[in-house]
């Protein structure tokens, strides 16, 4: 086995051999069944995460905390990430998790949100590594499928415990690590620590370590392979913004060669795609409603949009998204030429030129790319 738990360049993670090492990060209120599956369906993800569940509702069979765990055939494989410091209810609702059908259950010590620190759980668990790894001990004697882990990168600057944190869970039997290159004290604020997470991925033996943080474009997660010796990457926001970067990364990974970006046709079926699967999940006018949010990060890479953007916030049906559609595209002709294509001076710049930060070293500038609003904000 090679270090980070390749084998002879194949990504694994625990039995299962994937078919890429590019990973979903789960953005809690957008991670939804719908975009999965949409994501999926555009190729290049090997696995996704649901939203973080909070572990006793779980047991309590809330169904607000069932929604999140919904899930299809094209849905694979998934993990189920759980939140939660009773180390009983964790070892249950994992046990639980199983017997759903996940392919993995990822415990989350990330999550900076307080009414998540407040009751030990997200980025509190990084700060008591004996409690901590005693609880993933239990998860893991329960379960036969995988448990793994996601952290930032510690509490603050002063305590940037991942690495020792790394160590103790592989020692308890966790299969693989999921690090944000942050911590707790960050935010979204700033760039990641390229070498806070190449720390980590030398800090364990064999498991993979997967990086996480500022991924918008393929050449942004080659510099974090390239620069922090981590088996993969987990993509969070530049997902949202871009439901194609896993298809156009593994590609550029593989070959050197960068995709040409989907053009504007290929952008409104993917649209459409999505909203439908909206409509489908949460009923029509829920999933209209909510798709409200959704809709205008498509419009991001439309070039001229306002008036779409203005009334893709009103809709309450399929009848109303169509009906924005129609006239975006009346509106939108004037831009274009015969073809139907934009005129160059209305085209929206390429996302590498957009994104690249002016150091050079292939990070993301936090200004780039917004976090969605929502319980993601202080994600």
């Amino acid at each position: 086995m090679e270090p980070g738990g390749r084998v002879r360049g194949v990504m694994r993670l625990g039995p299962y051999e994937l078919s890429s090492n590019l990973f979903l990060s789960p953005l809690a209120g957008y991670t939804n069944l719908p975009m999965r599956v949409t994501v999926r369906e555009l190729g290049g993800l090997a696995w996704a995460t649901t939203d973080l569940v909070n572990a006793r509702s779980l047991l309590e069979r809330n169904p607000v905390a069932l929604k999140l765990l919904a899930s299809s055939p094209a849905d694979r494989p998934l993990a189920i990430q759980l939140f939660g410091s009773v180390p009983e209810e964790m070892r249950d609702a994992a046990a639980m998790c199983e017997a759903l059908g996940a392919e993995s259950v990822d415990i989350n010590m990330g999550c900076p949100v307080r009414k998540v620190v407040r009751i030990g759980g997200g980025s509190a668990m990084m700060t008591e590594l004996d409690q901590t790894a005693k609880l993933v001990r239990a998860m893991v004697a329960a379960v036969r499928i995988p448990i793994t882990a996601k952290m930032r990168l510690g509490w603050d600057d002063e305590n940037l415990t991942a690495p020792d944190l790394s160590r103790a869970l592989e020692d308890a039997g966790v299969a693989a690590i999921f690090v944000h290159g942050r911590t707790r004290a960050q935010g979204f604020a700033g760039t990641v620590n390229v070498a806070g997470i190449r720390a980590v991925a030398g800090a364990v033996r064999h498991i993979p370590v997967i990086g996480n943080g500022d991924i918008t474009t393929p050449e942004a997660a080659k510099h974090m392979l390239d620069e922090t010796g981590c088996a993969g990457v987990s993509i969070g926001r530049g997902a949202f913004y871009d439901p194609w970067i896993f298809r156009r990364t593994q590609h550029y990974l593989r070959t050197g060669e960068l995709l040409p970006e989907p053009d504007f046709a290929e952008r409104l079926r993917v649209l459409r795609s999505h909203f439908e699967r909206y409509c489908e999940f949460y009923g029509e006018e829920y999933g209209a409603r909510l798709f409200r949010k959704v809709a205008p990060w498509y419009a991001r890479r439309f070039g001229p949009a306002k008036p779409f953007k203005q009334r893709i916030i009103t809709i309450a049906s399929r009848a109303d998204f169509e009906a924005a559609l129609a006239e975006y595209l009346a509106w939108r002709a004037q831009f274009c030429d015969d073809r139907g294509e934009l005129l160059p001076k209305y085209a929206p710049a390429p996302m590498v030129a957009s994104f690249m930060a002016a150091n050079g070293d292939g990070a993301i500038e936090r200004s780039a790319i917004p976090v969605p609003k929502g319980p993601v904000e202080v994600w």
